[in-house]
This record gives C-alpha cells, structure tokens and sequence, in this order.
C-alpha cells in the first residue's frame, strides 16, 4: 500500500510540474505575442526585425549589443552614427521614451516618444527576443 501512495505521489507531483512547465511556456508566448503587438503598433512603419532588411529605418534584428548606427547598408545621419555607444536594453527604452535625449539629430521623425513604461518594456523585451 505504501509503494501505491509514493507512486500516486511521485504522479501528482510530476503532473504539477508538467502544468508549471506548460504555464510558462504559454505565459511567455502570450509575452512575446503582447511585445510583437507593441511592436507593431508603434515600430513597424518603418523597422523591421529581419536581418538585412533595412526600410525607412534600420532593421533592428539583433539590436541588444549592437554599436548604435551600425545596421550594414542603412544611410544613418551623422548624430547616429557618432552616438558612440552600443545599444542595451536600458539605452533601448531610453531612446524608446524619447530618442532626442538619447541621440540629439537622430533621423526619428515624427516619432517623438513612447511615454508608457509598460508600453516600452513589450517592445524591448520583444527586440531582445528577436535576437535570440
């Protein structure tokens, strides 16, 4: 009988883990899904997350860790390309919420801000996926 119970145990506590598994993962996609959402609503105009495929604006495929105005074969204005740093995903939202502060001469035209910290996070975090 003790050998049953450590197996309807060991059973319940697996299926539970499974659950916590299956939680996450969906609690991620739903993540993912809500900053593509953001993405979209606000960047897509004129980035794209694809490799190479510069638009109106740089594409920003892997852009956590890459030295701001350096897309390969995107035309950046000058204040970019001097900006002097690489992008993190706190120079990301900063420049998010409002790219004069972060780069003064930046090409960002009429995109003046996101001011919703919420907001912002979605997009960083899903950028920062992208890259993975």
């Amino acid at each position: 009988m003790a050998d049953r119970d450590l197996l309807r145990t060991t059973a319940a506590a697996l299926l539970t883990a499974g659950f916590i598994v299956a939680l996450d993962k969906q609690t991620e996609a739903q993540e993912k899904n809500e900053g593509q959402i953001a993405y979209n609503n606000a960047c897509r105009t004129c980035h794209t997350t694809d490799e190479g495929d510069n638009r109106l604006g740089p594409n920003l495929h892997n852009i956590i860790g890459r030295k701001a105005g350096a897309a390969e074969g995107y035309n950046y204005s000058s204040a970019m390309k001097n900006a002097g740093f690489t992008w993190d995903e706190a120079k990301l939202d900063a420049f998010i919420a409002n790219p004069d502060a972060v780069v003064s001469g930046n090409n960002m035209k009429p995109f003046s801000g996101i001011t919703d910290e919420a907001e912002r996070k979605k997009i960083v975090d899903y950028l920062a996926s992208e890259g993975k």
